[in-house]
């Protein structure tokens, strides 16, 4: 498959770039575009202050363009957190979209999107501060009216961006059980 990969508002940091190394080694071809362009943070809350300075229009401008000379293959579209959300909405839009893997987030899905029999998988705490379980249920019921096909799997105990190593939230076993699971469905796909 191939895979556009985008990063959380931690910016990209090595554990969005050893997903990335995880994924060739199981023989797909991944970018990791740099929406932050070069900037990392260690808090949320910094990365939120940046993400929000920049804007989500600049941002979304920022992953069209690092998406377009790929999309005519049929990307997946994957993320953490803020990535995910922005994977989302570009492989809604994006009728040649293979997938969609989102980890630790999701985003607002606009009226009329039609997304017949895309495969969608989210990989979430349990539970998430971020993704509350009222928020979930209504964004699976909104998936589903889209025809997406989608799989939620949620991990007990585990923080938010449990699947980066070096931030608090690291869960090495969840993180090891979403990577299990996500190789799966990326195999799936092919």
């Amino acid at each position: 498959m191939n895979i556009m990969l985008f990063h959380s508002t931690h910016g990209l940091r090595p554990a969005v770039r050893q997903a990335a190394d995880r994924l060739r080694a199981a023989g797909h071809e991944v970018w990791t575009p740099d929406l932050f362009e070069g900037r990392t943070f260690d808090s949320v809350e910094d990365g939120m202050a940046f993400k929000d300075e920049i804007g989500k229009d600049e941002l979304l401008r920022r992953a069209v363009l690092a998406a377009a000379p790929y999309s005519e293959r049929g990307l997946v579209y994957a993320g953490f957190s803020l990535g995910a959300s922005i994977a989302q909405t570009l492989a809604l839009g994006d009728d040649k979209a293979r997938g969609l893997l989102l980890l630790h987030g999701t985003s607002d899905i606009a009226p009329g999107v039609q997304a017949d029999g895309l495969p969608v998988q989210l990989h979430v705490a349990e539970p998430d501060p971020f993704e509350t379980d009222d928020w979930l249920s209504a964004w699976y019921l909104q998936m589903g009216r889209t025809g997406a096909d989608v799989e939620i799997y949620r991990y007990a105990g585990a923080g938010h961006l449990y699947t980066d190593p070096d931030l608090p939230d690291h869960d090495a076993q969840a993180a090891e059980a979403t990577w299990r699971v996500a190789l799966g469905f990326l195999d799936s796909l092919g």
